[in-house]
C-alpha cells in the first residue's frame, strides 16, 4: 500500500518532475472536481470519501480511455492473430493502485489529492475488492491478463461478471460464518456496459436432424451482456479488455404467461435465468456437479465464441472492412486458452459453430478446432477433476452431448486402429467414463480437442505424464511454470532495488539476479523490512529475548467441511495460546479474516517465513510462494509443486526443505501408510493428538475436534504424520538460523535475486512463442495526444 509522502518529499518530487509535473498535478485537481461535480453530482459539502475515491477513479478513467480506443484501433489496423483467456475466475482485487502504477501516475495523483486536503491511502481503501476468483487460479488470470498488455499481445479476458463474488467471511465465536460479497452495491467504476453486443445463450430444447444439417429447437434463451473492464500495460499506453459476461433474460420472458394472469409470475421467472451470473462458486479446487455450475461454463463459452467468431470474421483489408469467410484461417487469427477444465465446453461449442451454422465438414471442422484451442491443468487431485453426469449433459445441452459423442467416437476409432485388441487402453482413454453413473471426463475432452496441453509446475507436469496423460500422446504436452505478475503492489524491495540495479527490472525480473553482489548489504533489507511490518498491524511484534512468532491462518471455502472444521480447531488454539501467561507473549496465534488481495498485499511483504507443506505430489504449482519469495520470505516447504524450482533458482541452501519426495510417498502407498506408527513413536506428536481429541482447547465441548483426529490418525491420504519428524527438525534450523540476522537476510536476498523465473511476463513469453504462436512486441503506441 502506498504511503503519504512528506511534504519534504513532494517538493523534491515535484522539483524532479519539473513544470509537466505541476500542469499534470493542476489538470488532476480540475478533472476531480469536475467528477465530483457533474459525474457525482455532489460538492465538498456532502461528499463522502466514498464520493471522493469515486471521483479519483473516474480521473484516473480518463487517462485509460484515449489509450484504451487507441489500442483497438492499433489491433483493428494490424489485424494481429489475437490470444482469447476464457477463466471462470479473474481475482482483480483493486483496480486504482494498479492502473496508477502502470500509467505513471501514482506519484501526480498523490501530491493532487494531498494538495485538495485529502488522504490517498483513505481513498484507496474505499474500493471494493473485486472478488471475481477465489484463490491462485483465478489471481493468475488476473496476473496474465496485466503481463499480456504489457507484452503487446491483442488479447481478451473472459469471463463472468458475479454480482456476488468471494464470501465475506467473519469469525463469529471461533467459528467462520459466510456473509455475501455484494461488491458491486456501490458501483463499478472501472466498466462499461456494452449492450450493443449482446448475445443470445441456448438451454435445453432438442436437436432437429435434417438433410441441410442440424437444428436445436424449442430452447431456453439467455442474454449474455458484455461489461468490459480496461487492462492497462506498464507504461506502454496499450490497454487490452476484459469482458466479463451478465446473464439477463429476454423481454419476451414467459410472457406468454401474461394472458392468463401470471405477468407478474412471469417476471418474477425472469430470476431464474439470471441466477446464471448471480453468484461466484466459493471454491476453485473442487468439483460440485451442479446444473448451475454447467450453465454457468457453457454461458460464459457460448458468449464469448459468438464474440470470437464476430471479431474474426471482420477483416481489413487496405482501407476496406471485408467479411473474412475462410475458417481455416481461424487458427492463424484466433488462439483460445482454456484455464483448466471449466471453459471445456469450447470446444463442442466451436465445432457446433463450425459445423451447424459454418456448415464446414466435420474432418476440417475439428482440425480447426484443434489447432485454435488449447488447455491449460491445474490439479491432479481428483476431487477437483470435472465429470458431468450424462443425463445432466442430455437434459441442459443435448446437442453438445451428440457432439461429444461423435468426437468420442472418431477419438476411439483411432486409437483403436493403433493398438488393436487393447480394450482396457480404449476405456482408460474414453471421453466417456462407464460402469455406474455415465459422465464426461472434461480433462480428456480437453487434451484430445487441443493442440497443447500444459502443466503448471515442473513436478506438475511430470505427474501428469505418469498418470492422467500416461495413455496419452505426449507430442502436443508443454511444460509452462505458472508465475505472478510483478507489479509494485507486491514489490516489497522495489525503492531499494531501484536504487541498487536501476528500474527496468520492473520490466525484466531476471536482472534481480544483480542483487547478489550485495549479499552483504542486509541492513537496509532489514530496515525495510521492519517498515512493512509496521504497516501489517496483524503482524506485528512486541521484542523479545527469545524468538517471537505469529503464526497467521487465512479462510477456507464454504463447502470444505473438513477445511472449517480446522478453522475452529485454530480459534481454539489461539483462544489459549494468546491468553497463556507464560508464552503468550512469546506466540500468537491469528485468524486474518476475510483474506483477499488487498489483505494479501499487506500481510505477505511482511511475512518472515512461508509454509508451503503441501505432501510432495499434491499441489500443482502454488502461487503465494512466488509472492513471499519476491517479498523477502524463506520458504519451509516440501518438494512439491514449484517450491522445486524455487529451491533451483535461489539455491535449495537458501530454503528450509523437508520431508518425503514425490518417490518416497510411492514408496509409502506401496507399504502402507500407519499413522498410529508414528503417533506411538512421537511423543510430542501424540501429546499434541491427545490434547486435540482430549478436550484441552474445547474444554466446554470435548468431543469437538474427535472429527479431526479420527480423520487424522485413520484417513488422512496427505499422510501428515509421516512428514512431522522432519518438519519439526527442520523448524529448529529456522529457529536458529532466525537469530542470526546477517546470515538470514544473505539468504532473503538470494532468494529475492532468484525471482526472475517467476515472473508473469515471462510465463506469457512462453505461452505465446510455444502455444498461441505469437511474439511479444515490446512496442510503446503512441498516447492519446501523442501526433501519429
Amino acid at each position: 500500500m502506498s504511503k503519504p509522502l512528506s511534504d519534504h518529499d513532494r517538493k523534491k518530487q515535484i522539483s524532479v518532475r519539473g513544470l509537466a509535473g505541476v500542469e499534470n498535478v493542476t489538470e488532476l485537481k480540475q478533472n476531480f472536481n469536475r467528477h465530483l461535480h457533474f459525474t457525482l453530482v455532489k460538492d465538498r459539502n456532502v461528499a463522502t470519501r466514498r464520493d471522493y475515491y469515486f471521483a479519483l477513479a473516474h480521473t484516473v478513467r480518463d487517462h485509460l480511455i484515449g489509450r484504451w480506443i487507441r489500442t483497438q484501433q492499433h489491433y483493428y489496423e494490424k489485424d494481429p492473430k489475437r490470444v482469447y483467456y476464457i477463466s471462470l475466475e479473474f481475482y482483480m482485487g483493486r483496480t486504482l493502485q494498479n492502473t496508477m502504477v502502470n500509467l505513471a501516475l501514482e506519484n501526480a495523483c498523490d501530491e493532487a489529492t494531498y494538495q485538495l486536503g485529502l488522504d490517498m491511502e483513505e481513498l484507496q481503501d474505499m474500493e471494493e475488492d473485486a472478488g471475481l476468483g477465489n484463490g491462485g487460479l483465478g489471481r493468475l488470470a488476473a496476473c496474465f491478463l496485466d503481463s499480456m498488455a504489457s507484452l503487446g499481445l491483442a488479447a481478451y479476458g473472459y469471463g463472468i461478471r458475479y454480482e456476488f463474488g468471494i464470501f465475506n467471511q467473519k469469525i463469529v465465536n471461533g467459528w467462520q460464518v459466510e456473509e455475501a460479497d455484494d461488491w458491486l452495491r456501490f458501483g463499478n467504476p472501472w466498466e462499461k456496459a456494452r449492450p450493443e453486443y449482446m448475445r443470445p445463450v441456448h438451454f435445453y430444447g432438442r436437436t432437429e436432424h435434417h438433410p441441410d444439417g442440424v437444428k436445436l429447437v424449442d430452447t431456453q434463451v439467455v442474454l449474455a451482456l458484455p461489461y468490459d473492464t480496461p487492462i492497462p500495460g506498464y507504461r506502454n499506453n496499450i490497454v487490452n479488455t476484459m469482458r466479463l459476461w451478465s446473464a439477463k433474460a429476454p423481454c419476451d420472458f414467459n410472457l406468454k404467461d401474461f394472458n392468463v394472469g401470471g405477468y407478474i409470475q412471469a417476471v418474477l421467472d425472469r430470476n431464474l435465468a439470471e441466477n446464471i451470473s448471480r453468484v461466484l462458486y466459493p471454491n476453485d479446487n473442487f468439483f460440485e456437479g451442479k446444473e448451475l455450475r454447467l450453465k454457468q461454463e457453457y454461458f460464459v463459452v457460448s458468449a464469448t465464441l459468438q464474440d470470437i467468431i464476430r471479431r474474426f470474421k471482420v477483416s481489413k483489408f487496405g482501407s476496406r472492412e471485408i467479411a473474412r469467410t475462410d475458417f481455416s484461417k481461424l487458427p492463424d487469427k484466433v488462439a483460445i486458452q482454456l484455464n483448466d477444465t471449466h471453459p471445456a465446453m469450447a470446444i463442442p461449442e466451436l465445432m457446433r459453430v463450425l459445423v451447424d451454422e459454418e456448415k464446414l465438414e466435420w474432418e476440417k471442422a475439428w482440425d480447426i478446432c484443434v489447432r485454435t484451442c488449447a488447455y491449460t491443468n491445474h490439479t491432479v487431485l481428483p476431487e477437483a477433476l470435472e465429470r458431468w453426469p450424462v443425463d445432466l449433459f442430455a437434459h441442459l445441452l443435448p446437442r453438445h452431448l451428440e457432439i461429444v459423442y461423435e468426437i468420442n467416437r472418431r477419438h476411439l476409432e483411432v486409437i483403436a486402429a493403433k493398438y488393436p485388441g487393447d480394450n482396457g487402453r480404449l476405456c482408460r482413454m474414453s471421453l466417456i467414463e462407464e460402469g455406474g453413473q455415465k459422465r464426461i471426463n472434461m480433462a480428456h475432452l480437453c487434451i484430445v480437442g487441443s493442440h497443447a496441453v500444459n502443466g503448471v509446475a515442473q513436478i506438475h507436469s511430470d505427474i501428469l505424464k505418469a498418470t492422467v496423460l500416461a495413455v496419452f500422446q505426449k507430442t502436443h504436452f508443454t511444460q509452462i511454470t505458472l508465475a505472478e505478475a510483478e507489479n509494485a503492489c507486491y514489490l516489497l524491495f522495489l525503492n531499494l532495488c531501484e536504487q541498487r540495479i536501476g528500474e527496468d527490472f520492473i520490466r525484466d525480473l531476471d536482472q534481480l539476479q544483480s542483487l547478489r553482489k550485495y549479499v552483504n548489504d542486509e541492513e537496509r533489507f532489514v530496515d525495510n523490512k521492519w517498515a512493512l511490518k509496521t504497516n501489517s498491524p496483524s503482524l506485528r511484534l512486541n521484542s523479545s529475548n527469545s524468538i517471537p512468532l505469529t503464526v497467521p491462518f487465512m479462510q477456507a471455502a464454504p463447502g470444505y467441511h473438513t477445511a472449517k472444521m480446522i478453522i475452529r480447531l485454530i480459534t481454539a488454539i489461539g483462544e489459549v495460546v494468546n491468553n497463556d501467561p507464560v508464552i503468550g507473549d512469546r506466540l500468537k496465534v491469528i485468524f486474518l479474516e476475510n483474506y483477499r488481495v488487498t489483505l494479501a498485499e499487506r500481510a505477505i511483504p511482511a511475512a518472515d517465513l512461508s509454509e508451503q507443506i503441501s505432501t510432495a505430489g499434491t499441489e500443482a504449482s502454488g502461487t503465494g510462494n512466488m509472492k513471499f519469495m519476491l517479498n523477502g520470505a524463506l520458504t519451509i516447504g516440501t518438494m512439491d509443486g514449484a517450491n522445486v524450482e524455487m529451491a533451483e533458482e535461489a539455491g535449495e541452501d537458501n530454503l528450509f526443505i523437508f520431508g518425503m519426495r514425490v518417490d518416497d510417498v510411492d514408496a509409502l502407498d506401496m507399504k502402507g501408510y500407519h499413522a498410529e506408527a508414528y503417533y506411538n513413536r512421537l511423543p510430542e506428536l501424540k501429546q499434541a493428538i491427545d490434547q486435540i481429541a482430549g478436550g484441552f482447547f474445547s474444554p466446554k465441548q470435548p468431543d469437538l475436534f474427535k472429527e479431526i483426529v479420527n480423520m487424522m490418525m485413520h484417513h488422512d491420504r496427505f499422510k501428515v504424520f509421516a512428514d512431522y519428524e522432519d518438519y519439526m527438525k527442520c523448524q529448529e534450523k529456522v529457529n536458529a538460523l532466525y537469530k542470526n540476522p546477517k546470515e538470514w537476510t544473505k539468504k532473503v536476498i538470494y532468494n529475492i535475486a532468484g525471482c526472475g523465473k517467476f515472473s508473469s511476463d515471462r510465463t506469457i513469453t512462453q505461452y505465446a512463442r510455444e502455444i498461441w504462436g505469437m511474439e511479444p512486441t515490446l512496442e510503446k503506441i503512441p498516447a492519446p495526444d501523442d501526433k501519429i
